[in-house]
This record gives structure tokens, C-alpha cells and sequence, in this order.
């Protein structure tokens, strides 16, 4: 299996994000969700194990602390 790209990576985290608070697309406090993950992706990306376990897993992983 070929290593995911981080453009793919941050895509499919996003639209993962996007598709789990739709048809909100802002944070309570106005902040963009679209933002948001294309700050946040990166992140994931870069840590060897998280970018391993895919952009899906990731999101969820980081929506599970949303509303704390």
C-alpha cells in the first residue's frame, strides 16, 4: 500500500469533519469548520502513527474532544 499524500490526507480529513457537523459549518463561536481542519490535518500528517491510522480515524479522534 502506497503512503497517502498530505494533500489526500488533509481532503479526506476535512470532508470528514464537513460531513459529521453538516449542515453546520461553523463552530458555536463562528469559527469555520473548513478552516479549522485545514489547520488541524497537517498536524495529524506529520505524526507517523496518526497519519497511519488515516484522516478518518484522525478526525474523529480530534471531533471526540469538540463541545468539552
Amino acid at each position: 500500500m502506497s503512503e497517502i499524500t498530505k494533500e489526500e490526507f488533509s481532503a479526506r480529513f476535512k470532508a470528514r469533519m464537513l460531513a459529521a457537523a453538516f449542515p453546520q459549518s461553523d463552530f458555536d463561536d463562528g469559527g469555520s469548520i473548513a478552516e479549522y481542519a485545514d489547520e488541524t490535518a497537517p498536524t495529524y500528517w506529520e505524526t507517523d502513527w496518526q497519519r497511519e491510522e488515516g484522516p478518518e480515524a484522525c478526525a474523529d479522534a480530534d471531533m471526540s474532544y469538540w463541545g468539552e
